[in-house]
């Protein structure tokens, strides 16, 4: 009978303190006490209210005892940790946040308040730790909740800041040594200063399709590797003439780059699924010619052909001119296999246009090819108002031999033959 009465008091106090009549919540709470001294929900909203009058003594003498009352309480725990903060009571603050954190050490509340006790008692480097992994276990930016939005923000803040910070002092040491290196090999070492800093972190090799093992994750491969592309830059004025052709009385036959089946799960490509804003003119694609495209554009089909371009079955070779609209982000993404490598000759390049792959940024030159591992995640984007177009197209991975091409053929046709 009592546990009755104490069940209806409690919720006629709750639904009193809802209402905005606070005294009679706070009558109906002290109730509550009279039934059941220790009540935890009680005590800890009498503490409350007490603290909203501004009687702070008899507010954490009521949470105080609604902690004891129960000790893994969140929200009393972190209750207490804002009235310690207040109070200017730094050792109670630090105990009790850790208390919090020894019942969930993921709670993103306590890991931000640990980080701002951190700031204000330990050290940047330890506080940017902290605040780091509560970013980690929180939602993605756009879903942070309202209630500790700011508290996030300000940690990423403090996060950069240490990241800059670090990274300098890091680059500072280890420049004399960089210096003696090639543009390449210093690069892998601003990749690695960037990771120890925290600014970056490995990138992989993850293929959709077909994955060679234990190939290192080379984002941009140098070019000389390659020496026929020479010939192909050679063409790039005869190529660009035939392109601007084709934009100019062929431009239906750019077609959306990215066109989902209905019902499949389109992801980030959401923006672009089915949009001219990412456009394309195949030559070739899927390891088939496109004959008419490439009757469009007769040079640039010899030139491909004069190419060795990598062969596996069902996969490659792809060609293909890549248009991508004004104001248009192509989004981090990750390509097919790491058996062939992805190459850009660059034909329209206006300002404010580059690409991301892995932690390497390239901006396009006319004329430039670059190649890259598009196993590797990559992004690319035309900040400006004007139109950009490459033409891509598929090789070989440098490092694999020709008998392990051969073998990359045989998995891709087994496994088509398999799924049929």
């Amino acid at each position: 009978m009592m546990s009755q009465n104490v069940n209806e008091l409690v919720q006629a106090a709750g639904q009193a303190a809802n209402s905005g009549q606070w005294q009679q919540a706070e009558n109906l709470w002290n109730d509550v006490l009279q039934l059941e001294p220790s009540h935890p929900v009680a005590l800890s909203s009498l503490g409350i209210h007490a603290l909203k009058r501004g009687d702070v003594t008899q507010g954490l003498k009521h949470l105080e005892a609604a902690r004891k009352g129960a000790p893994e309480d969140l929200f009393v725990l972190m209750t207490l940790v804002d009235v310690y903060r207040a109070e200017g009571n730094a050792n109670e603050e630090r105990d009790t946040i850790d208390a919090a954190l020894a019942v969930d050490p993921y709670f993103v509340p306590a890991l931000l308040a640990r980080g701002n006790w951190l700031e204000h008692f330990g050290s940047e480097a330890r506080a940017a730790s902290v605040y780091a992994n509560a970013i980690k276990v929180s939602p993605p930016q756009n879903n942070w909740p309202a209630a500790y939005r700011p508290q996030l923000e300000h940690a990423r803040k403090v996060v950069d800041s240490h990241a800059d910070k670090f990274s300098a002092h890091l680059a500072q040491r280890m420049d004399t040594l960089r210096d003696t290196l090639s543009p390449q090999d210093a690069e892998r070492w601003n990749e690695a200063i960037a990771i120890r800093a925290g600014r970056s972190f490995p990138y992989t090799s993850d293929s959709n399709q077909l994955h060679v093992p234990r190939l290192p994750a080379i984002q941009f491969f140098d070019c000389n590797d390659f020496p026929f592309f020479a010939d192909l830059e050679a063409k790039t004025d005869v190529i660009r003439e035939e392109l601007l052709e084709a934009l100019r009385t062929d431009r239906d036959e750019f077609k959306p780059y990215i066109a989902y089946e209905p019902g499949q799960p389109v992801n980030q490509w959401k923006e672009l699924d089915h949009s001219d804003k990412w456009s394309a003119l195949q030559l070739w694609k899927g390891g088939k010619p496109v004959q008419e495209n490439l009757d469009r554009c007769p040079e640039t089909a010899k030139a491909l052909s004069d190419t060795p371009m990598a062969d596996i079955s069902g996969l490659c070779p792809n060609a293909l001119f890549s248009a991508l609209a004004p104001k248009t982000h192509i989004p981090p993404h990750n390509g097919e296999t790491n058996a062939r490598l992805v190459a850009h000759l660059p034909l329209i390049i206006p300002d404010n246009c580059a690409i991301r792959v892995g932690f390497e940024e390239r901006e396009w030159k006319v004329g430039e090819i670059i190649v890259f591992d598009d196993t590797i995640e990559h992004e690319a984007w035309n900040k400006s108002n004007e139109l950009r177009v490459v033409l891509i197209f598929d090789v070989w991975n440098p490092l694999l031999s020709e008998t392990e091409r051969k073998l990359v053929n045989a998995l891709a046709e087994a496994s088509r033959e398999y799924s049929k």
